[in-house]
């Protein structure tokens, strides 16, 4: 895979309660990732920035909320996540990295 691909899957960490009990329970990492993107550009993006090492990736779809402006019915964006599960003894630390 390309490199420039790489580094366009992952959008940002998603930060949220399940996503903190996801880390500290299952040693998981939420991601918002590009739509386009597949399990296996996620596992290398995540291992070519982080220098960890992954054993496995999970990707869901997350349905944009209908929401009104006015009298107009309109609906957000869809967008993708991804939820990686780091090898044993791996981790990552946003705030030494200053994500």
């Amino acid at each position: 895979m390309k490199q420039e691909r790489l580094l366009q899957v992952l959008l940002a960490p998603q930060v949220s309660e399940k996503a903190t009990l996801l880390a500290d329970k299952h040693e998981q990492i939420v991601f918002r990732v590009a739509s386009c993107a597949t399990k296996a550009e996620v596992k290398a993006a995540v291992e070519l920035l982080f220098k960890v090492q992954v054993d496995s990736v999970q990707i869901a779809n997350v349905k944009g909320k209908p929401r009104r402006f006015g009298r107009f019915n309109g609906q957000r964006a869809n967008w993708k996540k991804a939820y990686v599960c780091l090898k044993a003894g791996q981790e990552i630390n946003f705030a030494e990295i200053g994500v």
